[in-house]
């Protein structure tokens, strides 16, 4: 497969380079077209979010109100703070003016005319680089009054995050933007109907709203054809941990996870046994490395395994890996990152941590791993937002596939 997403030209960052190449070709073409045949367009491609749950973009796009009295925003996430994940960074810097391209082009499928593109903080170079090509983009006329002549209006706005994961969720992004603390939101109402200052709202990924323009490109019956049949197209995997090449790596849907280690990765160093690997980022369930044949990269295949696809975080660990200690580690994380809104997460979390100490300091008894347990199933389900689920599901999964690795930090009671 060519690559679609980063393409092998060099400078593409470039407007001139990437206008050279093809570039805002399709912007023009999806102003030729009626919004309805846009959205129909992505909509027959079967392009799935790319951001975590792997929802149907054109049907999200659907859900937009066109009769709205109302402003109608889009808001495109490039929080990317899971642990693992480092995918979307690389659009910024390779590519950042096909997410321009897609960005406009959803605008005016939906007739949204402010855009904002919601980055991390600590990105402040790829805020730059991306910041550099809105500009460019608006002097050649592809944002802004009146784009290519055809009546159509849309500004996009890039809008530096302040360092908190939980801007990550949609809702909670939406608060940020407006300056409020970034708590998620009670659902219903959805973002569609009730999202930035009460008006509807899209959300969706960077990486999707990069796959538009090669949607379009390609026709959607062809990007269809690519990879998985129910989860198409190309899509970045970062690949990080106990392999000889970390580093994003596009491909196709559908890759074994085997392959996508000792192929793209270059296989584990010192070619030692993989004991686990994490396929979507820190927040999805762990998978035995002696359970990986026949999985592969894509929504259905991880669902089947029993994890998710997630933000495509592959992470990596061999066989001398503690994990309970990478456990403890993810726990700390959730623990700092939860924003304090919903009692099982804020109390949960760090019980969780605390538990997970104890075992790494060998400290600790069975009793306190049907407590971890417990303390996770009463977390999950119960919050307002999926933090607490992403808190969870490490737990659970690692006690349910990994008994011995917890079993081995237990302190017995002197016999008497």
């Amino acid at each position: 497969m060519e690559s679609l997403l980063l393409p092998q030209i060099p400078d593409v960052h470039r407007i001139d380079i990437y206008e050279a190449h093809g570039g805002y070709a399709m912007l023009r073409a999806a102003l030729s077209k009626t919004p309805d045949e846009v959205t129909a367009e992505v909509k027959r491609s079967n392009l799935r979010g790319r951001g975590g749950a792997c929802f149907p973009t054109g049907l999200k796009w659907t859900f937009m109100p066109k009769d709205s009295s109302k402003p109608k925003y889009l808001c495109i996430n490039g929080d990317e703070s899971e642990p693992g994940t480092f995918k979307d960074r690389e659009i910024f810097e390779r590519n950042p003016h096909l997410l321009i391209e897609g960005a406009v082009i959803a605008c005016y499928a939906m007739g949204v005319t402010t855009a904002y593109l919601y980055v991390r903080g600590e990105y402040k170079y790829w805020i730059d680089l991306v910041q550099k090509a809105v500009d460019d983009a608006y002097a050649r006329g592809y944002i802004g009054t009146n784009i290519l002549g055809s009546g159509f209006s849309t500004d996009v706005y890039i809008h530096r995050g302040a360092g908190a994961y939980i801007c990550g969720e949609e809702s909670a992004l939406m608060n940020s933007l407006e300056g409020q603390r970034g708590y998620p939101r009670v659902k219903p109402p959805f973002p569609a109907q009730n999202g930035l200052w009460g008006c509807p709202t899209t959300i969706n990924n960077v990486e999707t709203i990069a796959n538009v323009p090669i949607i379009l490109r390609l026709g959607a019956e062809a990007y269809a054809k690519i990879g998985a049949p129910k989860h198409p197209g190309p899509i970045l995997v970062g690949v990080s941990g106990h392999v000889n090449k970390p580093g994003v790596y596009e491909m196709p849907t559908g890759v074994p996870l085997v392959d996508i280690i000792n192929i793209y990765a270059g296989g584990v160093p010192g070619n030692k046994p993989i004991k686990a690997v994490i396929p979507g980022g820190s927040s999805t369930m762990i998978l035995r490395g002696d359970a990986l044949e026949g999985v592969c990269m894509d929504a259905e295949s991880l669902k089947a395994a029993g994890s998710s696809v997630g933000t495509a975080g592959l992470i990596v660990m061999d066989v001398d890996t503690d994990l309970v200690k990478v456990l403890q580690r993810i726990t700390r994380f959730y623990r700092h990152e939860s924003c304090g809104q919903c009692t099982p997460c804020r109390e949960g979390t760090g019980w969780m941590e605390k538990i997970l100490t104890r075992f790494c300091n060998d400290d600790a008894t069975q009793a306190d791993l049907e407590l971890l347990l417990d303390v996770a199933d009463n977390i999950e389900g119960n919050t307002i937002c999926a933090l607490g689920d992403a808190a969870a599901w490490p737990v659970q999964s690692m006690i349910k596939r990994f008994p011995e690795e917890f079993e081995k930090h237990i302190q017995e009671p002197a016999a008497t």
